[in-house]
């Protein structure tokens, strides 16, 4: 039969021992289910995510071998690209805009980002104010409403305050030109609370890309995934709260943050290290 073939005999024997053992796809799909059994979450992951989270587990391999292996578990994602409207600026909106998409951040506290999303719910709409931090991009605060008013930007920023009092003053504070965040009760409570203020320029998406990239997250991970819809506004609120304090903030990889880490451990390990090295 080897003859036939034109195989060797040794090498026909080997294949014959060999042909049972697992192929080093299948051993890589295994570590990459593991990811995905360690949270619920942890299924939204693509590529690059799934990735990081080997490379954690010592586990080196490169994008393409992942993106295979994904692709025949069937666990490949399609990504959205938003598409946003650009429109001429003015000298002082380009005046306040401090950030000018620059969204990094040396230390904790020095750039934050907020917006307002609206998810439709059963019995109405919930509308979701929420803080992140640029220096590892950890969501500070959020608050929930029935309502857009600019009361619940204000609670917002109320909350950081509670949470870090002086720590806030000198710290901009980036938002885009809502009637909330340019009313003067919400311009006193920055005030207060010793935070500059920066707005993006008007119809420029861009200018706070950063954060509805998180509110993109949010909506694609979880809420578009539990049909919302179906759920009263309660329900939603607390599986919210949940994904972001527990899920995003603490086990989620980020891929801002040096090896995935997630935001609130690269912050403590940034002041080990910190505490370490003075």
């Amino acid at each position: 039969m080897c003859r036939v073939l034109k195989i060797s005999e040794s090498g026909y024997y080997r294949w014959l021992k060999n042909k049972e053992k697992p192929t080093s796809r299948q051993l890589l799909s295994v570590e990459i289910q593991a990811i995905l059994d360690e949270h619920p979450d942890n299924d939204n992951y693509g590529v690059r995510r799934m990735n990081v989270a080997l490379e954690q587990k010592g586990i080196c391999v490169s994008l393409r071998t992942v993106y295979r292996t994904m692709s025949e578990m069937g666990i490949l994602h399609h990504r959205r690209t938003p598409h946003g409207i650009t429109k001429a600026t003015t000298e002082i909106q380009d005046r306040e805009n401090l950030i000018k998409r620059d969204f990094k951040a040396e230390k904790p506290l020095q750039k934050l980002l907020s917006d307002i999303t609206e998810i439709q719910c059963f019995d109405g709409k919930l509308y979701v104010s929420a803080v992140l931090d640029c220096y590892n991009g950890e969501i500070l605060s959020v608050a929930m409403d029935n309502n857009m008013k600019k009361e619940l930007c204000i609670r917002t920023v109320k909350e950081l305050e509670m949470l870090y009092g002086k720590k806030l003053k000198g710290t901009i504070f980036h938002s885009d030109r809502g009637s909330q965040y340019t009313s003067e009760a919400f311009r006193n409570t920055l005030r207060e609370a010793g935070i500059t203020q920066s707005l993006s320029g008007t119809g420029h998406c861009f200018d706070n890309a950063r954060m509805e990239s998180f509110f993109a997250t949010l909506k694609k991970e979880k809420i578009y995934r539990i049909s919302a819809y179906k759920m009263t506004r309660e329900q939603v609120r607390s599986i919210i709260f949940r994904y972001i304090f527990v899920y995003y903030n603490r086990i989620r990889i980020s891929s801002i943050n040096p090896g995935g880490m997630a935001p609130v451990a690269y912050r403590e390990w940034a002041r080990m290290n910190k505490t370490t090295a003075a």
